[in-house]
């Protein structure tokens, strides 16, 4: 989206860039935990810069306006297009690494970021109230990823028919680390060990690693009762 550049106060200009680097990065953060709080539409610059302890202008002059900040908020979460792929689908990996390599890029949101909660609370808003920042994201990631694990499901199932059996096991894989991703505050409270620290998210995905190894030999399983 086209930004439109303001001319920043004298006083700004002679600051020296660090400055303004911290002015943009409050404001980005200040706008992830507001927007995800409250919405897009529900949210003003206003409150935001307020927030930020930056001036109102400030967002213009970094981002452009509201909607070019919301844009970078979500952008902040989000890989390039497809740029998640080549970690798990590698024609050498096992199924096993395969699989460490797709909840990896899955958790590393939660595993990377100090403010894993802030971030994922401004995703699943736009799922809900979306923008076309959450079709965007459909489109260049999630469809491709699909894709990408079910060639890797067919290498190792031996198999090239994309059947609906398939098709639901590509999305029973990620529906594993769903809950994780969208219910840590209720397992932060039932279970708060098991989101403790990265150790415990580490553990964790190597046990959905495992949970996926068994969904995929039933489906093996299956196959091989088929052409018995």
């Amino acid at each position: 989206m086209p930004t439109t550049s303001i001319t920043p106060p004298a006083d700004e200009v002679r600051k020296p860039r660090a400055d303004g680097e911290q002015s943009r990065d409050r404001l980005l953060h200040t706008a992830m935990r507001l927007f995800g709080q409250h919405g897009f539409s529900k949210t003003s610059t206003r409150a935001i810069a307020g927030a930020a302890g930056v001036n109102v202008a400030a967002i213009s002059y970094y981002f452009g306006d509201k909607a070019g900040l919301y844009q970078a908020c979500f952008g902040f979460l989000c890989t390039t297009p497809g740029g998640n792929v080549a970690a798990f689908e590698q024609p050498h990996f096992t199924l096993r690494e395969s699989l460490q390599g797709y909840y990896r890029q899955m958790l590393a949101p939660l595993m990377q970021h100090e403010e894993a909660d802030v971030m994922l609370r401004l995703f699943y808003r736009e799922m809900l109230e979306p923008t076309g920042l959450w079709q965007r994201e459909i489109d260049n990631n999630i469809k491709p990823e699909h894709s990408a694990l079910l060639r890797v499901l067919c290498r190792h199932l031996g198999t090239q028919d994309v059947t609906p059996d398939l098709q639901r096991l590509a999305h029973a894989i990620p529906g594993l680390c769903v809950t994780l991703l969208i219910g840590r505050d209720v397992i932060a409270a039932v279970s708060p060990e098991l989101v403790a620290s990265p150790a415990a998210l580490a553990a964790w995905a190597e046990r959905l690693v495992d949970y996926a190894e068994a969904l995929v030999q039933c489906e093996q399983t299956k196959l091989q009762r088929r052409t018995a």
